[in-house]
């Protein structure tokens, strides 16, 4: 009891006074174990934040303390304005509230900041990683949104896109892009998922932002509009078929740069041809009327360098008595004449796309010599624009071209052939037996040539007629014309003409479908001889310029009125192409001394005496009506064309 006492409490404590006096004691012993234990705890936790930063953009732990911005070219820069602490009062706001939103995650703080890429003194774009410029920014840009921001950075992308609608790139032309995408380091989850601005070059295909489900003309490459939501913005864009899957467009580096660059690719070797379509077939229906309306052979030649259509000595297929170049001749004016209509422009041959107005078709010339020279000369323009020409041959592999019946060549890859009928008078030459016994040539004027049903089915025939009536035998009309049995003994040449013309007409609208075939008939062509004719010494080797005053053409020749009344007579259309005049002007483009390199002993005594100035030379004259016929069926064909739409 004693030794109660002696501890017992001064002025007699109870037991609520000293329950008191032990808790007091356990209370100092407990806030001495809190306190060490959250110091000790705190300073570990800042420890680790302190040196390992999170590599989410979206999380809210501090990043690395000593973090520095960097400058263009990646290099540190410790002095730089940009440079800042964790402790300063900018860096402070930023991470508590980034700490905020990310438990707080529907909250909207109005101090919430973003860090955008921008632009640094050297002109290239630092990523989003970086700070703030804190020297010069305003609060209001310190604390943009999300959504205002990339709103921000659509416009740009749209403005950019604008731009580079007034600069259309050419087909097959390499779009590059101007700015490197800027990589996403840290920031919102809203910053890591935005569309990087990529600035697509002047040259770019441009796509419009704005249109929801838009088509481009040619690949409808579908365009998604800029979500500007606060989650995440982006653009779709649907790639032509080639490229199957639909392609997200994101800033993560550049990996994506490949996939832009081979989309503009695609698109641009898919341009939108509809405006150059329709401006094209524009061009041509005002080519066509301006040709419908012109009167192709009242004219005048001028010199014109770019000519001839193929170089002279080139084509092996000319006949030596046409090919004046390899027979020597020296000057070369006579092939560097164009035909110039004078109310329009004659277009320039162009065999490719003759051949393509060819194509799975039979061109036919029948006539005389004179046919024949106009004949080799487009069998020349076009074989010369085919690039593989051992596909361009004569049916029967023949090489001269003078001493059979008819001649055919194929143009294998158009499936078109171009032939040669001779027909010196369209009428049949005959042989009837005399009294005694001997045979007499005649030209039966009532029966067309025998060789007629073999290219009446023909898709274009081009006839002539005409040197042959000028020889003695034809002009004297002696016994040689013949109807059925009766011999004429004395028959005017130009009445016998105007009769062979009428069977032939008569001939033409029985056999030839106007819905098939177009009918060409080339008028007389102007022989040029001097002292004489082709068999008396005449000559026209000294001539080297046409004629070019008017008063020293010749009248127009009695033969062909005829033919034209023969026209007027017939139901088929015939298309006449009037070559009188024009090859009247051309005294210098005869082959004359020219017409071949070997001559024989009797020549070689009288060269002179031996020249021909009826045919032409090639590349010549003949050059410019194939000229016009191609012109010819550019119109006739683009009517066949329009009469079928129309059916």
């Amino acid at each position: 009891m004693a030794d109660i006492k002696k501890y017992g409490p001064i002025n007699g404590g109870n037991l609520f006074s000293d329950f008191k006096i032990h808790f007091s004691i356990f209370r100092t012993k407990r806030t001495f174990a809190i306190a060490y234990g959250f110091v000790f705890v705190f300073i570990a936790f800042t420890i680790f934040l302190a040196f390992s930063p999170s590599s989410n953009s979206s999380s809210p732990w501090f990043t690395n303390i000593y973090a520095v911005s960097t400058r263009g070219g990646g290099e540190a820069s410790s002095s730089s304005p940009t440079s800042f602490s964790v402790f300063s009062d900018e860096s402070y706001r930023s991470r508590v509230s980034s700490v905020f939103s990310y438990f707080f995650t529907n909250s909207s703080s109005p101090s919430q900041s973003h860090n955008f890429s921008r632009t640094d003194s050297a002109g290239s774009q630092n990523s989003s990683s970086l700070a703030p410029r804190l020297d010069k920014e305003t609060p209001l840009a310190k604390n943009q949104t999300r959504n205002e921001v990339e709103t921000h950075k659509v416009d740009d992308l749209k403005s950019n896109n604008a731009t580079s609608l007034s600069k259309k790139p050419s087909v097959g032309e390499t779009v590059q892009n101007d700015a490197t995408p800027t990589k996403s380091s840290e920031g919102s989850s809203g910053v890591k998922n935005q569309t990087q601005n990529y600035q697509l070059s002047d040259k770019n295909k441009a796509v419009e932002q704005n249109q929801t489900r838009g088509e481009t003309s040619a690949d409808k490459v579908e365009v998604l509009k800029a979500n500007q939501s606060s989650a995440a913005n982006r653009t779709v864009i649907q790639p032509p078929n080639s490229l199957k899957n639909s392609t997200l467009i994101s800033g993560k580096g550049t990996s994506d740069k490949g996939l832009i660059q081979n989309l503009t690719s695609s698109l641009m070797k898919k341009p939108n041809t509809s405006a150059n379509t329709s401006n094209g077939k524009q061009g041509m229906y005002d080519l066509i009327n301006s040709l419908m309306n012109c009167d192709l052979f009242d004219g005048n030649w001028a010199r014109d360098d770019s000519y001839p259509l193929y170089k002279p000595g080139s084509c092996s297929l000319i006949d030596e008595q046409f090919n004046c170049f390899l027979n020597g001749r020296p000057d070369n004016g006579y092939h560097k004449l164009k035909w110039k209509p004078k109310g329009c422009a004659l277009p320039r041959l162009n065999g490719s796309h003759m051949l393509e107005l060819l194509r799975g078709k039979r061109l036919v010339f029948v006539g005389d010599s004179l046919n024949r020279n106009m004949w080799e000369s487009l069998i020349c323009i076009l074989k010369n624009s085919v690039k593989d020409q051992k596909k361009v041959y004569e049916e029967s592999g023949r090489h001269h071209f003078r001493a059979e019946a008819s001649y055919a060549f194929i143009f294998e890859d158009y499936k078109c052939r171009v032939e040669f009928f001779v027909s010196p008078f369209l009428v049949q030459e005959w042989e009837v037996s005399s009294k005694n016994g001997t045979k007499k040539e005649t030209l039966r004027l009532d029966m067309i040539e025998s060789s007629a049903d073999k290219y009446k089915n023909a898709d274009v025939i081009v006839f002539n007629t005409g040197h042959w009536w000028t020889h003695e035998k034809t002009s004297r009309g002696k016994d040689y014309y013949q109807e059925g049995s009766h011999i004429y003994s004395d028959l005017d040449v130009n009445e016998a003409f105007r009769k062979a013309l009428t069977t032939w007409g008569r001939w033409v609208d029985a056999n030839i479908s106007p819905m098939k075939s177009l009918v060409f008939f080339r008028g007389y062509s102007a022989s040029h001889f001097s002292g004489g004719q082709w068999n008396s010494g005449g000559q026209c080797d000294h001539e080297t310029e046409p004629i070019k005053n008017e008063t020293y053409l010749t009248p127009y020749p009695p033969k062909m009125t005829v033919l034209e009344k023969v026209f007027k007579g017939m139901k088929t259309h015939v298309t006449y192409m009037n070559v009188t005049r024009m090859t009247d002007y051309r005294k210098d483009g005869h082959p004359s001394i020219y017409r071949k390199l070997h001559l024989s002993e009797e020549e070689r005594r009288s060269p002179l005496s031996f020249q021909d100035c009826s045919h032409w030379c090639l590349p010549g004259v003949p050059d410019a009506w194939n000229e016009i016929l191609y012109t010819e069926l550019l119109v006739k064909l683009n009517k066949f064309k329009q009469q079928k739409k129309q059916s």
